[in-house]
């Protein structure tokens, strides 16, 4: 009878386990992302890439943002390997926008609007190169655009803008637990003590960039 209670119980438990997988799996292929013909992808890298995605996807305009990393020089790095130092790579985001509804311009604003520009390597309580401030540009446009914006910060800084503007060249995603870690995870300490807090700030702000459901 023990053996068979025993049984039972395992039994259940791997059909448990099975159901709870089935059921992330196939909520992971409903929120598969398309981009359609006219999305365009801008990068940005400002601490923590939790909070950055957080903050580009509470604004109109934004279909997607997706945590990675970027700005390195090895193949395939992961989120133990940047966090040597030894990978070049920052903790990025890539921002999936309308152009017909949001500008480059403006997400450049919201970038420089959500983090402190001027500290290296770092946004509190986060340091390290992997958190480093990095504007990627694929155009000299957007180059320009990037150092326009430098050009009027400085004026508002006594200490020097840190963010580096770099040539976009490629883009790791980050593993799946990584993405959308602030809304699957409210209750978590650092998003409820760093994360929310930041994108409040934000939302403070910029009221004017919402999504209407993010106001």
């Amino acid at each position: 009878m023990k053996f068979l209670q025993t049984s039972s119980i395992i039994s259940f438990s791997i059909l448990l386990m099975a159901c709870f997988s089935f059921t992330e799996t196939k909520e992971l292929a409903e929120k598969q992302y398309q981009p359609n013909a006219t999305t365009e992808v801008a990068y940005f890298a400002s601490g923590c890439f939790w909070c950055v995605e957080a903050v580009f996807e509470s604004v109109k305009g934004v279909e997607e943002a997706v945590s990675g990393y970027a700005g390195g020089f090895t193949d395939n790095p992961t989120y133990q390997s940047i966090g040597t130092g030894k990978t070049g790579h920052a903790e990025a985001v890539a921002v999936y926008y309308n152009p017909a509804e949001v500008s480059f311009e403006t997400l450049v604003t919201v970038f420089f609007g959500s983090h402190d520009p001027t500290t290296v390597n770092g946004q509190k309580p986060d340091y390290g190169t992997q958190y480093r401030s990095i504007a990627f540009y694929k155009t000299e446009a957007q180059k320009t655009i990037i150092d326009n914006a430098i050009a009027e910060l400085q004026k508002q800084y006594t200490n020097k803008i840190a963010t580096e503007v770099t040539l976009f060249t490629k883009f790791y995603k980050a593993e799946d637990y990584h993405q959308d870690f602030e809304r699957r995870n409210p209750n978590q300490g650092y998003v409820k003590a760093v994360s929310i807090p930041r994108l409040n700030r934000f939302k403070k702000k910029f009221p004017e960039l919402l999504k209407e459901e993010k106001k």
